[in-house]
């Protein structure tokens, strides 16, 4: 007999996961080598010493374990707030009289209010680990320096956050829980920095971008004995982490038997999305399942869907290291007006080879059908969604809407990254009637792509 799907479904404890997934191991197409922007040839272990953890570095070059344990001090914090809810969304469902069976992925269950945290609290262990006294990182929207913010605060470590200006003078109260945990918080680009004074002087007025903030957290972490440099995003060590909430999905969705036909995630530099997409894009490079994939991302920052395939630098003051990405070019500063996170210029290059072999599809939507349909969700599901998540919701909604026209009776699963409740100057402009929609020209993206390096390899 058939079990009953419940709303809500979590696992137990003991079948909580306890290895990160490895999607590079499975990979027949690995990514290509990060570059020392110095020398133009791939980075070594020895080369990211000076920025990266130790064992986070061993992490970020590993092509060839699968499968990698969990620290038992890591899945001690874990259990304070995992496993997360898969939730069937029967409400959403009534209400689009669809066919389609919707399920999300909810991570926005912990103060940080996101997924962020799972790569925080792993991030932030290895640097107590290595006896270090502080690590220095960005933010774009603040969930990233929001959770960083936690995890240091649990292990002791100091914690020295780049905000993006536009993203620091909106959301305050997003500032002030970072600040509440213990973390100094720096609108970027700054005059703390020489970079930041760079930006600053070529760029008069600037709202900022990740570039410029990760740029600045390079520099500081290069110039106190005793830092290393952490990130939210883009790396295989992020993606690695956030795969507990792809393995938790399919253990979730395997213990009813539910196959989903298509997995949909928001996409800014990848870090929801690898790690929701990891195990099964993982079951498609091993030919055991298919399913449809699809990242959805800001219109106004539209990397997969515009960007050019190429080599570029992670950073707008070129000192990070250079990574092979779909890339709108490393001076690329979107629109003040774009409410939301998902604002870095480049993807993942995990994710970027993933579909630049066709192993998932991506679309861009525009900010004022993304939070219409975030306000649909909150007055259905009763939770308010991030922007970034609503992305993933926009799509979510569309593909059912599909379902209904079809008759079809597709499995859909997204990822609802966390909770927009620190977001509501955005939410107040779409009510009222003033937020607007901006898309790159295709002139602007082109001035940018005439300043990727030329890399011969």
């Amino acid at each position: 007999m058939e079990k009953e799907i419940p709303y809500k479904i979590y696992l137990e404890e003991n079948e909580l996961p306890t290895q990160w997934y490895n999607v590079r191991a499975d990979m027949k197409n690995k990514p290509a080598p990060l570059l020392n922007p110095a020398t133009m040839q791939p980075m070594t272990a020895a080369d990211l010493a000076g920025v990266f953890c130790d064992e986070l570095i061993e992490q970020e070059l590993d092509n060839e374990h699968a499968y990698i344990p969990i620290p038992e001090e890591i899945l001690k914090f874990y259990k304070m707030y995992r496993p997360s809810p898969l939730v069937r969304a029967y409400c959403l469902e009534e209400k689009l009289q669809t066919p389609a069976k919707i399920y999300y992925k909810f991570e926005g269950n912990n103060t940080s209010g996101s997924h962020k945290l799972n790569s925080a609290i792993a991030q932030a262990y290895y640097a107590k680990k290595q006896g270090l006294k502080g690590v220095t990182t960005e933010t774009g929207a603040g969930q990233w320096g929001t959770a960083l913010s936690m995890a240091c605060s649990y292990f002791g470590l100091d914690c020295q956050v780049y905000m993006v200006k536009v993203s620091y003078e909106q959301k305050p109260f997003r500032r002030e829980v970072m600040r509440t945990y213990g973390a100094t918080v720096t609108p970027s680009p700054s005059d703390t920095t020489e970079v930041g004074r760079k930006i600053l002087a070529a760029h008069p007025g600037t709202t900022g971008s990740l570039g410029c903030a990760i740029s600045e957290a390079v520099e500081a972490e290069m110039k106190q004995e005793g830092y290393k440099y952490v990130l939210g995003s883009v790396l295989n060590q992020v993606l690695l982490h956030q795969t507990v909430i792809g393995l938790e999905t399919k253990a979730a969705l395997d213990k009813y038997k539910i196959t989903p036909d298509i997995i949909i995630g928001c996409a800014g530099g990848g870090s929801n999305l690898g790690g929701l997409v990891s195990p099964f894009i993982g079951e498609m490079l091993r030919g055991e399942k298919k399913y449809r994939i699809i990242a959805v991302e800001p219109a106004s920052c539209p990397s997969l869907t515009r960007g050019k395939f190429a080599y570029d630098f992670c950073d707008t003051g070129k000192v990070c290291p250079l990574a092979k990405m779909y890339t709108l070019g490393s001076n690329f500063i979107p629109s003040p007006n774009h409410a939301g996170g998902l604002r870095y210029h480049g993807m993942s290059p995990v994710l970027s080879q993933l579909y630049h072999d066709g192993y998932m599809e991506a679309t861009s939507v525009e900010q004022t059908a993304v939070f219409e349909a975030a306000t649909q969700f909150a007055r259905i599901e009763g939770i308010l969604p991030a922007p970034e998540s609503s992305h993933a919701i926009r799509v979510a909604i569309d593909e059912a809407l599909k379902c209904k026209e079809t008759g079809e009776e597709k499995t859909i699963v997204f990822g609802l990254t966390g909770t927009g409740y620190f977001d509501m100057v955005a939410y107040q402009k779409y009510n009222d009637g003033v937020m607007m929609d901006y898309i790159p020209t295709d002139a602007e993206l082109e001035a940018s792509f005439a300043e990727l390096p030329k890399v011969n390899l």
